[in-house]
């Protein structure tokens, strides 16, 4: 596998891992018992914790890259070659 393979899918698999790790510890507005205001959707987030589920699913997404790089590399399962450029 060569590195910009690499990168490609250690990004594809961290996009996958960001919106599972999304809803976790999710309190909306509504179930907080917090007024929004004027115009606001009574389910958005009070407090997302974004710096916080970034770097969750950085790390989830290295543990899977991982695995699935030793899968790839001691050929656990035997995938066809991929290709290498034109």
């Amino acid at each position: 596998m060569g590195p910009i393979t690499a990168i490609a899918i250690y990004l594809t698999i961290w996009w996958v891992v960001l919106f599972a790790v999304l809803p976790w510890g999710v309190q909306s507005h509504y179930e907080a018992g917090v007024d929004k205001g004027d115009g606001g959707d009574p389910a958005a987030p009070v407090d997302p914790k974004l710096k916080q589920k970034f770097l969750t699913t950085t790390w989830i997404s290295a543990v899977v890259f991982a695995v699935i790089w030793l899968i790839i590399r001691f050929e656990v399962v035997k995938l066809p070659p991929l290709p290498s450029g034109y």
